[in-house]
């Protein structure tokens, strides 16, 4: 099939994921887009938000339309490695009496992992995920495992309560593709979000995409072509967010460490993701404006000067697009 019509064939998918995710998602449109950019892209997403306002739900409706496996792994500080990756077992042969090892998978080998409250676990947990999510593999007891393909985790984080929390390194960060902020609903929104949920109504949902169709549009997304001045724009935003000599005022001031190539990456993929998924035959600098805060805001490091300003990430990010809107105007 020609790349021409596999781009008429996603998009037409678009519009039925769409619909179904309306059927049980009341707004959060933006939210389910972004999630949906990873996984076109290939990538793993942070959604931060707080407490009840449908992380979970809008997951695995995404996982049920798009026909793949689903787990839903519950991080709290007792969690050990070996629970998430899976571990041998002595298993006895009832006839034989013979002893043997056997693998038990654990519920990272699966097509969707929820990564729920990611942050409430120690490091060396939340390690675990560091190989599956960069390799898409596991090494336990010394032999590694291919994990299914596609294979994406959606991990979710309560920005409010910090207590007996271990925030996550800056490396693992950075193998987020997005970092996606789930804010609450508009008023009306609300109003249908109570009115229907406490009903006894429950909403069927139908597959609309299979897991071999999304690996064929994820082979799409990376033939998509991105023109020259996507990729300039997208490299001038992260190289501008680098202390230095020739750095703008605001970034010595206010960032201790910059964005890393892999941010212009993600944001190349987020770009080319949301024009196949648009119908468009290649990403515009409208669509990297759009992206830059959900894959640029977890990548740089604000100083010590901006937590006492009360400049955040997301400010920063906002002005190094401006910045580079400056330097294309000039």
């Amino acid at each position: 099939m020609k790349d021409s019509e596999l781009l008429g064939k996603l998009q037409d998918a678009h519009e039925r994921l769409s619909a179904g995710m309306q059927k049980v998602i009341v707004g959060q449109t933006q939210v389910w887009e972004h999630m949906l950019y990873c996984l076109l892209a290939n990538g793993h997403a942070l959604l931060i938000g707080v407490p009840g306002l449908a992380k979970t739900l809008m997951v695995h409706t995404l996982s049920q339309l798009l026909d793949l496996s689903f787990a839903r792994i519950q991080f709290t500080p007792d969690l050990m490695p070996s629970d998430i990756t899976g571990a041998e077992i002595i298993e006895e042969d009832a006839e034989t009496g013979k002893r043997s090892f056997r693998f038990l998978p654990g519920p990272v080998f699966a097509n969707i992992i929820l990564a729920d409250e990611i942050n409430r676990t120690p490091p060396k947990t939340q390690a675990a995920l560091l190989e599956a999510m960069q390799e898409r593999q596991v090494t336990t007891s010394g032999k590694t495992r291919p994990l299914p393909a596609p294979f994406h985790v959606l991990a979710t984080q309560n920005p409010i309560e910090q207590e007996g929390t271990y925030p996550l390194p800056e490396a693992q960060l950075d193998r987020f593709m997005f970092n996606i902020v789930v804010d609450y609903p508009a008023a009306d929104e609300e109003q249908t979000i109570v009115a229907t949920t406490t009903t006894g109504a429950v909403t069927a949902l139908e597959p609309v995409v299979s897991a071999k169709e999304l690996v064929g549009f994820q082979q799409l997304v990376r033939r998509v072509p991105a023109p020259p001045v996507v990729v300039d724009y997208a490299v001038e935003i992260c190289r501008a967010s680098r202390p230095g000599p020739s750095a703008p005022e605001f970034v010595n001031k206010y960032i201790s460490w910059g964005i890393g190539p892999r941010g212009g990456q993600f944001l190349i993929l987020g770009g080319k993701a949301k024009a196949a998924l648009e119908g468009r035959p290649a990403p515009e600098l409208p669509d990297i404006r759009a992206l830059a805060q959900a894959a640029l805001s977890h990548r740089l490091v604000p100083s010590f000067t901006a937590e006492a300003e009360g400049v955040t990430a997301i400010d920063l990010v906002s002005r190094l697009v401006a910045e580079a809107d400056r330097r294309l105007r000039q």
